[in-house]
């Protein structure tokens, strides 16, 4: 798989579970996204240790880790290789989790197929392992709203974040449009998977709940992910948006 073919399979996967992104015309559809954030867990193959290499075939260059203890995240954020979306990599640690819960998700992880476990398409084939039943996801909820996410999505993209200034309009002129397509922004900085660094403005976009069926066929509403976006504070900043995206505090070191 070469880069293109994976972004491709990234962005047709989002698409597809978020029908109603894929309509918007508030902006060119060949538009690049500013950054793709993505969430996994480390555990096994789909650890970040054991995704990156993968990233950095594609063409992708860490730049910077970032610990998120609140969230009981780590994140790494990769360069792309020309003028396209950055990568942020959302790591969930298992042991943040209580006991119980953190059983529950490695179980159900470790219930994957073998072969679902290999290849360079982990973070766009879907969900690898079987699907869990509604109390199980209301457990995992209740402990980590992330954690309740991977059990019925898997490593995926969570989100897609746009720059509004690259799009050539003011972020509130934009926020505008969206809300007229019905998609309700959020300012809260802890909105969505990753808290923001100050030295940008931000909407968070929950995208509609989706009816999801679960292990033993009951049906339920759950909440897939949003769309984001994003405004430098000072517009004649040398980085780009995705550079500044984190809070500088949350940066580490890990040997």
């Amino acid at each position: 798989m070469q880069r293109q073919e994976f972004l491709q399979q990234l962005w047709l996967d989002y698409i597809h579970l978020h029908p109603e992104l894929g309509a918007l015309r508030v902006w060119p559809i060949d538009a690049p996204a500013e950054y793709l954030a993505l969430l996994t867990l480390n555990h096994g193959c789909y650890a970040s240790s054991a995704l990156l290499p993968t990233l950095q075939h594609f063409g992708y260059r860490p730049v910077e880790r970032y610990a998120m203890a609140d969230r009981g995240l780590l994140a790494t954020l990769l360069a792309a290789p020309d003028d396209n979306a950055w990568l942020v990599l959302g790591e969930l640690q298992l042991n943040t989790l209580p006991r119980s819960a953190r059983h529950t998700l490695k179980a159900l992880v470790d219930s994957a197929h073998t072969d679902d476990g290999r290849g360079q398409n982990l973070l766009c084939r879907g969900r690898p392992w079987p699907m869990p039943d509604w109390p199980t996801f209301q457990q995992l909820e209740t402990a980590h709203p992330l954690a309740a996410w991977l059990s019925v999505m898997g490593p995926r993209l969570h989100h897609a974040g746009f720059d509004s200034e690259r799009l050539g309009h003011e972020l509130g002129d934009l926020d505008r449009q969206l809300h007229q397509n019905g998609l309700i922004g959020s300012s809260d900085r802890h909105h969505g998977l990753f808290p923001i660094s100050p030295l940008l403005n931000y909407r968070f976009y929950p995208t509609c709940s989706r009816r999801m069926a679960f292990a033993a066929g009951d049906e339920h509403r759950i909440a897939l992910g949003g769309l984001a976006l994003v405004q430098k504070c000072l517009p004649n900043h040398p980085e780009r948006a995705a550079e500044l995206l984190l809070p500088q505090h949350t940066r580490c070191e890990i040997a």
